[in-house]
């Protein structure tokens, strides 16, 4: 695997873009070497579980609510961008989702969906939801990333 030859800050840069802690990056760079792409992303995993509030936070600001694909019809951009702006004044920060495994023609319907369910957290019990959301997005982008490396 060229990840673990890369230079640290390279290999810690490809990380940033995967998730946005550095304390993160960092760590899961400075366990190189990985045998296998599937003990990268348990690292990964692992690293994930252990960030702070500070680490939880920066990872957050660097993230951005994605908008509907623009063919969607125009009612449904505007529910989502309304439903983004009630999540992220209720928050303080972008609203995450991992899409993993969903059929593109259902994926705004599921993120419409799981802002409504999510705006009914607690803040403490939504910053739970949003890191277990980072950690699938950052499995999803790292094994993006790797294989196209």
């Amino acid at each position: 695997m060229r990840f673990n030859a890369a230079p640290a800050h390279v290999a810690e840069a490809l990380l940033l873009d995967c998730h946005g802690s550095r304390r993160w990056a960092e760590r899961v760079a400075a366990h190189r070497p990985y045998p296998t792409l599937d003990a990268l992303l348990a690292a990964a995993d692992e690293a994930g579980y252990d960030l702070t509030r500070g680490d939880l936070d920066e990872a957050l600001s660097r993230e951005s609510s994605g908008l509907p694909h623009p063919d969607a019809p125009p009612a449904a951009r505007t529910a989502l961008r309304a439903a983004l702006a009630a999540y992220e004044s209720s928050f303080g920060h972008a609203f995450v989702i991992s899409l993993d495994g969903v059929p593109a023609g259902e994926r705004l319907d599921q993120v419409l969906a799981a802002i409504r369910s999510r705006l009914g957290n607690e803040r403490e019990e939504e910053r739970v939801v949003a890191a277990e959301e980072l950690r699938r997005l950052a499995r999803t982008r790292l094994t993006r990333s790797i294989a196209a490396w």
